[in-house]
């Protein structure tokens, strides 16, 4: 399937609400697979909401109903302030994606495919058409392959095509479906770049992806789904914060900050060189104050937080 997603139509009103998308009790059925199940999904408008979630969670399938491509079996879907698919020819027009993979005439070249989407963008005017396609090539870091046909692309190539195509307008709301698939280091750094150039001028972004590191350099908001439900979703700041309040403290003598700490009935163990004690019972001070007394030397002191990884792994591991 193409990678644009667009139609034409009038033009859209703001979304209400401070939410540029949202479902209510989202399923997907296929036969006896309940592929989504009941999903309430709040996309924040101006947000970069990353959609995680292990394969066969439901995250593209969601993405689908979301943008109009699979009738669901039951729920609503409300993008910038309008019913979806019912206004898609309203919605559609403001919003750029790259879902599954991109899809191009193959022995086409990329300016060549680009030109045909261009053409039909209903906010573009003819005499506006090879600039908007020469800036997106440019964007996206494809404008010396412009001239190479779209079969001898690489996988990342092909992706960043795609990309392009979703960014030839000014978009409100902006859905990438794995966009960092088949992209080298370099090219993953572009696509945190685009992300971050979109967010600042306050495009919302949905991304679905598998790669943690990714979603945590580049997103605002998490979602989190696993086996058809969304399981968590929010600011990822507050989320990350969820897993457990701690303090990492680093000192010459770990082993005799250990003792110290358990000795005064402190929970601490020694991770990647410093202690890490648990602030469930006990405040920074307390924790200091019992190291000092037993006369180990405290270099530094800092809070921690949960990664992503050890959120994604609470939420999504099997009890």
């Amino acid at each position: 399937m193409t990678g644009v997603v667009e139609s034409v139509g009038a033009e859209i009103s703001a979304p209400t609400g401070g939410l540029a998308a949202r479902t209510t009790g989202l399923r997907k059925v296929y036969g006896s697979t309940v592929a989504v199940a009941g999903v309430d999904l709040e996309v924040p408008r101006g947000a970069v909401v990353g959609v995680l979630g292990p394969n066969g969670s439901g995250k593209t399938t969601t993405i689908r109903m979301l943008l109009g491509l699979t009738q669901p079996t039951a729920g609503s879907v409300e993008v910038l302030g309008h019913e979806m698919p019912t206004h898609g020819d309203r919605v559609l027009p403001r919003v750029g994606a790259l879902v599954e993979g991109p899809g191009f005439h193959p022995f086409l070249s990329g300016r060549e495919n680009l030109l045909r989407c261009a053409a039909m963008e209903p906010a573009l005017d003819s005499g506006e058409i090879r600039s908007a396609v020469g800036d997106a090539l440019e964007r996206v870091g494809l404008a010396g392959a412009a001239h190479r046909r779209y079969r001898g692309y690489s996988l990342g190539m092909k992706q960043r095509l795609g990309l392009a195509a979703a960014l030839l307008v000014a978009r409100d709301l902006v859905v990438l479906d794995e966009p960092t698939n088949g992209l080298d280091p370099a090219g993953t750094r572009e696509i945190r770049r685009i992300i971050a150039d979109l967010h600042k001028v306050g495009t919302t972004v949905l991304v679905s992806s598998h790669l943690l590191s990714e979603v945590e350099a580049t997103c605002t908001h998490v979602a989190v789904m696993h086996q058809g439900s969304l399981v968590a979703q929010g600011d990822l700041a507050t989320l990350l914060e969820s897993g457990g309040p701690h303090l990492l403290v680093s000192t010459a003598d770990v082993e005799g900050g250990l003792h110290a700490l358990r000795d005064n009935g402190i929970p601490a163990r020694e991770e990647d060189g410093v202690l890490r004690v648990e602030l469930t019972e006990v405040d920074p001070p307390e924790v200091i104050a019992t190291l000092v007394h037993a006369g180990v030397g405290v270099h530094e002191a800092r809070r921690g937080r949960a990664g992503l990884e050890d959120l994604f792994a609470r939420l999504t591991e099997e009890p």
